[in-house]
């Protein structure tokens, strides 16, 4: 893809629920080669290494939806032009919320948990999400990721090896109120994850799903999708057969991460309200 345009310049990386912003190295790298202004923040607290969040797993006990999206909220408002937003499972979520406050030149979320709204609960996103859910307990807790969770999770397209290699590298204990937020969401009616899905003002909105994905199963990153039926703000959604929840790091990651940038480019560019009036104050 050529150097980036004038009006979109900047890519914010949002990460997930049992990783770090390291979890972004080969696409923010792949990104900045092409010419793009990168941010990879962490969730408020997690700034940290792998590493450290292992052993002191304190700031990731306590991280709330709000928190976070208010935090990427700040730093976003705090650029001089609206970036390209991308976050993977729930920094997907939180993309959404951030489009919805009218943030964002476009948004992408890859491989997203979903907003409230969203019904369907599949049989392995329970079970990928078994280690936090199965002890109320844990929701104030970090619930630690074991390699074979992150096998069942992540990993599942993946030797043993190579598998076990990504859970060193990436993986840290789990945030068990953000889980809980998410999996009763449409129980509560504060919910931290709605939206207006019928925006008509918002950013341009991609939804990814990997057809081998257990967390986020294409079944919901298409229902999640459709939420927005009612909305003429532009909503996309594609699925890559094969691919796992290991959007940062599986074997053939460059495709997605293509997709992803030449979409949201193109998007901005024709149809975001925030880039398309290129209007002061945003």
């Amino acid at each position: 893809m050529s150097a980036p345009t004038v009006r979109v310049d900047t890519i914010v990386l949002i990460h997930g629920l049992w990783v770090t912003p390291r979890s972004w190295e080969h696409w923010a790298d792949r990104y900045a080669a092409q010419g793009f202004h990168v941010l990879a923040p962490a969730w408020p607290g997690m700034e940290g290494e792998v590493e450290e969040l292992r052993a002191d797993p304190a700031p990731i006990a306590g991280q709330r939806i709000a928190d976070i999206t208010d935090h990427y909220a700040r730093i976003i408002r705090d650029l001089p032009r609206p970036p390209i937003i991308m976050g993977h499972s729930f920094g997907g979520l939180i993309t959404q919320l951030l489009l919805d406050r009218r943030l964002g030149a476009a948004g992408i979320g890859v491989h997203p948990a979903p907003v409230k709204g969203v019904l369907r609960l599949p049989l392995s996103t329970l079970r990928s999400g078994f280690s936090i859910l199965h002890n109320p307990a844990n929701r104030h807790r970090a619930v630690p990721f074991t390699a074979e969770d992150f096998r069942y999770a992540f990993g599942n397209t993946l030797t043993q090896e190579e598998s076990d290699a990504a859970w060193r590298r990436y993986a840290v204990p789990g945030a068990g109120h953000v889980l809980f937020e998410a999996a009763f969401a449409n129980l509560d009616p504060d919910s931290a994850t709605e939206v207006d899905n019928k925006r008509d003002d918002r950013a341009p909105l991609l939804l990814m799903a990997g057809g081998a994905d257990h967390v986020v199963p294409p079944s919901v990153v298409s229902a999640n999708a459709n939420l927005y039926r009612s909305s003429t703000a532009l909503t996309g959604y594609r699925c890559s057969p094969g691919r796992s929840h290991f959007a940062g790091g599986e074997p053939g990651w460059e495709e997605e991460a293509d997709f992803a940038l030449e979409w949201a480019v193109e998007a901005a560019n024709e149809f975001s309200p925030t880039v398309v009036s290129e209007a002061p104050g945003w």
